[in-house]
């Protein structure tokens, strides 16, 4: 099956790169601009995050299609780092240990990145039974940056770190899923491959 991996597009708080976790923010108009002038992948079922900002980009990315929304899917808890930005950040001493383990310690009242990761994959693995039972050969998934990251390091072929995973607002990633596993075989744009010291979510 042909897997489509789409984040949505930019937000206020991507702009200013905040942790936008649990913030229901729409799009910019910029964003929307941007994902208009998109010829989105085909695919022959929608999922998407309940947050309005993947709701939004579904709906023009794929006007008039069903969506079937994935509660799973939501982007990570960032607990008391929601909305705040690394300048807000600097200085607090839960953000600098958060740094310093390299990004895998939970976030303070939040998720850590391996309850995060496993909320992800059990939510695929409903997409990947769902789309199977109504025969589908594709399925995109409109959701965040952090549930890209999240499935892909955990189910691509070759084997891939996190922060390999970061994608612009607007972008995605095709891939071909056998067995669980997923092949990547085009990008709307290349990837950020670096860690810039923060999750742009």
């Amino acid at each position: 099956m042909k897997i489509v991996l789409v984040r949505h597009g930019e937000t206020p708080g991507n702009r200013e790169k905040r942790y936008v976790g649990t913030t229901d923010e729409s799009l910019t108009e910029e964003g929307r601009r941007a994902l208009e002038e998109c010829r989105a992948p085909e695919a022959d079922r929608i999922y998407a995050s309940p947050r309005r900002r993947c709701l939004e980009t579904a709906a023009i990315l794929y006007p008039g299609r069903p969506v079937t929304v994935v509660p799973g899917l939501a982007e990570c808890l960032f607990g008391a780092f929601e909305y705040k930005n690394y300048r807000d950040l600097t200085g607090n001493p839960d953000y600098q240990r958060w740094i310093d383990s390299g990004g895998t310690i939970g976030f303070p009242g939040g998720e850590s990145r391996e309850a995060f990761q496993q909320r992800c994959l059990e939510a695929f693995r409903w997409v990947l039974q769902d789309a199977r039972q109504a025969e589908s050969r594709s399925a995109a998934l409109v959701v965040h940056g952090g549930t890209i990251m999240a499935l892909m390091s955990a189910l691509s072929v070759p084997p891939s770190s996190y922060y390999d995973w970061q994608l612009g607002n607007g972008c995605w990633v095709e891939a071909e899923e056998q067995d669980g596993r997923l092949y990547a075989r085009a990008f709307q744009e290349n990837l950020h491959a670096r860690w810039r010291g923060h999750h742009q979510p």
